[in-house]
């Protein structure tokens, strides 16, 4: 590959404002933008769409990777607990099945074809549910508090503490402060994922694949803390 790696960053579907505007649209967070740019990589948007057949031959998520060097399955929505066989919860978001299929689409694909991997809240949950993995559908039931998500639409910082001899250990260290913004976290693991990160109640922060090129899953938003690009920059240089 010559020249800066192309970083794909799946993208929601929703509806939006601007201008004289009001409609459905394919969008993400700018912060997504700037932390790939910032490490060297070429920002990729990849709104949800119908993940099979394109053209009789190839599937739109197999056609799509072939072309790009990495993959950041975003923050978002719950996952549909049906993915995992479990009742919703009265706290679960309403499911985003397009955004659910495509993501999960992409993400299988990625697996196979070992292409680097960061996942990024939902998207490290969505990995732990792709690998056979489940969910705690809302977290405070389990550790009694709101300390992982606060208050809406702001993110709470916490100290998390990350096993020695983990990928994550190598690119931040014993420990590292993260930008939370979540309600939901992993319960039981997916095939071959290990957890490297725990906040202080013992809530998985983050996930690898052991043997894979890259596979990482982080429970936080790096994305919003421009003065630390360790783990975008981790990824793109896998790529």
């Amino acid at each position: 590959m010559s020249g800066a790696p192309l970083v794909g960053i799946t993208s929601y579907l929703e509806h939006a404002a601007w201008g004289v505007w009001n409609q459905p649209a394919a969008l993400v967070p700018q912060s997504y933008v700037h932390a790939i740019t910032a490490a060297g990589g070429i920002p990729v948007l990849l709104p949800p769409q119908p993940p099979g057949s394109q053209d009789g031959r190839t599937g739109a998520a197999e056609a799509l990777l072939a072309r790009l060097d990495a993959l950041v399955l975003s923050g978002g929505p719950d996952v549909n607990p049906e993915r995992y066989r479990a009742q919703p919860h009265p706290q679960t978001s309403a499911p985003h099945e397009e955004r659910d299929a495509w993501e999960f689409a992409l993400a299988r694909v990625a697996l196979a074809g070992r292409l680097p991997v960061l996942g990024i809240c939902r998207g490290l949950q969505l990995l732990n549910v792709a690998l056979g993995g489940d969910l705690v559908q809302h977290l405070p039931d389990r550790i009694g508090d709101q300390s992982h998500q606060i208050s809406p639409g702001t993110f709470h910082r916490r100290t998390v503490t990350v096993e020695p001899g983990s990928r994550l250990g190598a690119i931040v260290g014993a420990t590292t402060e993260a930008h939370c913004y979540h309600h939901q976290a992993v319960d039981r693991l997916g095939a071959g994922l290990v957890p490297v990160a725990h906040s202080a109640d013992g809530t998985v922060e983050a996930l690898e694949l052991p043997g894979a090129r890259f596979v990482l899953g982080v429970q936080w938003h790096p994305e919003v803390d421009p003065g630390d690009p360790r783990v975008f920059q981790a990824l793109v240089n896998s790529a």
